[in-house]
């Protein structure tokens, strides 16, 4: 980075799945600290956790501990959030949320820097983090927005339970190995079986019956792409996948459109990666786009019942673009435009 200054950072919720991809990001990337600090709740205050070679201790997150900190990267709830966000801004600590508590306040930047990177400077010490399925599929639309102007998309998502979290997590696995030994199945996490299944429910039914992970992208597609009339219709559903979300889009555009286009327009984007051979087989999965920090985007073809439309697919990392990487990329961005600032000058 160009800027070198160092500066205080801290993980809140750092216990927890999206905060341990935080902390191992800050490392490889060589995120420009002086110092970082973990904090999580008060039953995690304490533990040790070690990265890089480098043992932390974690501290309880609670109001007052902000004063020494420049950048705080949220990793927990929305309720988290709201409890504690106040303080830190007040301390002059700049918070980077990955929750939803604060995505749709109008005075709150919600950044993807491939896509609206001048909403940043417009912060009032908050910067919230789109939802994960809303980063990936954004992805592979802003560059055919861009080259055709998007009028409309369907999408059907395809997520990880690593987006519950690590208890998600176990619970796919037990019931996988309870069924190779032909034990009972048991449910906590989620009130059907994961393991063999797909849910087509994820957060809870709103009064017009789509839940409200479908209403999110809509509302955040419309205000990351500054495109306040974006009709959008999806359908959210879990997956027996651990990670990485994928998600089937089919998007009317104003101009039109052709598959050559398409794909070169993705292919000169900067969060995408083209893999679209259907003649080889080629085409973006989970598993292929798990810890990469671009978003696999393949099937292009052109839609059968839209004007001027494309169907396409697109894979990315939920833990990564869809949370911690979008979060650090924006604090990185920042840094290096000087745009963010330490309290020892």
């Amino acid at each position: 980075m160009s800027n070198n200054s160092s500066f205080t950072v801290a993980i809140v919720g750092a216990t927890g799945a999206v905060g341990q991809e935080l902390l191992q990001l800050l490392h490889e990337r060589a995120f420009p600290f002086s110092q970082l600090r973990l904090f999580a709740s008060a039953r995690s205050a304490g533990k040790k956790v070690t990265c890089a070679g480098k043992t932390y201790t974690v501290e309880e997150a609670k109001p007052g501990v902000f004063a020494d900190i420049d950048v705080g990267f949220f990793a927990a709830g929305g309720s988290v959030t709201r409890a504690l966000a106040p303080d830190a801004i007040k301390a002059g600590c700049l918070v980077i949320d990955k929750s939803s508590a604060f995505r749709m306040d109008p005075e709150v930047p919600l950044v993807i820097p491939e896509i609206n990177p001048e909403q940043l400077l417009k912060h009032k010490g908050l910067i919230a983090n789109p939802n994960c399925s809303t980063a990936v599929t954004l992805m592979a639309l802003w560059p055919l927005h861009k080259a055709f102007g998007l009028k409309r998309y369907f999408a059907s998502t395809y997520q990880s339970v690593s987006g519950t979290g690590a208890e998600a997590i176990r619970e796919l696995d037990d019931q996988i190995q309870c069924s190779v030994k032909g034990q009972p199945l048991t449910k906590k996490v989620y009130p059907y079986q994961i393991a063999y299944n797909l849910i087509p429910q994820i957060d809870t039914f709103g009064s017009d019956l789509y839940t409200g992970e479908e209403n999110k992208m809509m509302l955040e597609s419309r205000k990351i792409m500054g495109l306040p009339q974006l009709k959008v219709s999806a359908t959210c559903v879990r997956v027996p996948v651990v990670r990485a979300h994928s998600i089937s889009v089919n998007a009317e555009f104003e101009r039109p459109v052709t598959v050559e286009a398409a794909r070169e327009a993705i292919a000169a984007f900067g969060g995408a990666e083209l893999v679209d051979d259907p003649a080889n087989r080629k085409y973006p999965t989970p598993l292929d786009f798990t810890r990469k920090v671009k978003c696999g985007v393949g099937r292009i073809r052109i839609d059968t019942a839209f004007d001027n439309g494309l169907a396409l697919w697109v894979s990315g990392d939920n833990l990564w673009k869809g949370a911690a990487l979008n979060a650090v990329q924006n604090a990185e961005l920042m840094a290096r435009e000087g745009w963010l600032k330490s309290k020892r000058g």
